[in-house]
């Protein structure tokens, strides 16, 4: 199916829109159409999917509810669209969005048959809120930047750069370096040098070495941040080559390609993270890497009596 992720324009997108949420979120409940909107549609972010026909699929939206809190908020997909996930991009974009517009973190009030989907994205189940129509509803959260200071997540990576070039001969013969890191997206870089193959491009293993360790990279800087230790292990992964790297080699990752809790760790259970890589040239886009790291809680040291 071919679809589109837009910002309604025209009259007939808004009725679209408007159309669907009624639909949806009010009309089952028999609330009367005008119901479905509120006194911030004018300062909030709308999003829509629509298919090749112009019909809509999918609809959400983004308001700020103070300088670091964005909240999603009516976020419906068409019954005809249910199980293609077009939820999980509609979310994904008001995230994007969030990000955009400077929030720290996303809020919303899920209700009770939503709150396992929004788990898979990354949210966490916080505290029960009035319910609408009958139905319990939970607020969720989850946040955009890893809690720390500017000096904190220079420390981190630091830290993170010693245990590349101790732990990971690999990294240093690569001349792997983190180029920026914000609390959102950790971006690393590498010479073309070192890493070329016959035809003097960037050699496939390299691009997946770089990739991989990135991604690792980002499963021990939210370590760091959360205060945890425990031993990182990639599972399983698959990687898609796009096109040639021929000039500057770079690969990100961000909060938002993330999926999977970190925080049992800290009751001595194993957890496991996917997460996405990037592999840029410059500003092109040539692999995508996709990855499924577990991270065993660390055995306690044997004693000897002496």
């Amino acid at each position: 199916m071919k679809w589109q992720l837009i910002t309604p324009a025209t009259e007939a997108q808004w009725q679209g829109y408007y159309q669907l949420r009624y639909q949806i979120l009010r009309a089952p409940w028999q609330q009367p159409p005008g119901s479905e909107r509120d006194e911030l549609e004018a300062q909030a972010q709308h999003r829509m999917i629509v298919d090749a026909a112009g019909e809509v699929l999918a609809v959400g939206r983004l308001h700020l509810v103070d300088a670091d809190t964005a909240q999603v908020r009516y976020m419906a997909v068409a019954e005809a669209a249910r199980g293609t996930g077009f939820g999980a991009i509609m979310l994904q974009a008001l995230e994007q969005q969030a990000v955009l517009i400077g929030a720290q973190r996303v809020i919303l009030n899920a209700r009770d048959s939503a709150v396992v989907f929004y788990k898979k994205s990354g949210y966490q189940v916080g505290a029960a809120q009035p319910p609408l129509f009958g139905i319990a509803h939970w607020q969720m959260s989850k946040a955009l930047y890893l809690e720390g200071s500017a000096a904190d997540r220079q420390s981190w990576v630091q830290a993170l750069t010693q245990t590349w070039q101790q732990g990971i001969p690999l990294s240093e013969f690569m001349q792997l370096q983190v180029q920026s890191f914000d609390g959102h997206q950790l971006q690393c870089k590498a010479p073309l040098a070192p890493n070329k193959n016959p035809h003097q491009t960037m050699f496939a293993g390299s691009i997946y070495s770089m990739a991989t360790l990135t991604g690792w990279g980002m499963v021990f800087l939210q370590m760091k941040a959360l205060g945890l230790q425990g031993d990182i292990v990639l599972a399983d992964a698959q990687i898609r080559y796009l096109a040639p790297l021929q000039h500057t080699p770079s690969a990100k990752v961000d909060l938002l390609q993330l999926k999977g809790d970190l925080t049992p760790l800290a009751r001595g259970l194993k957890v496991r993270q996917q997460l996405k890589v990037q592999i840029m040239d410059g500003d092109n886009k040539v692999a995508e890497f996709e990855g499924r790291f577990v991270v065993l809680p660390l055995q306690p040291a044997q004693g000897h009596a002496h």
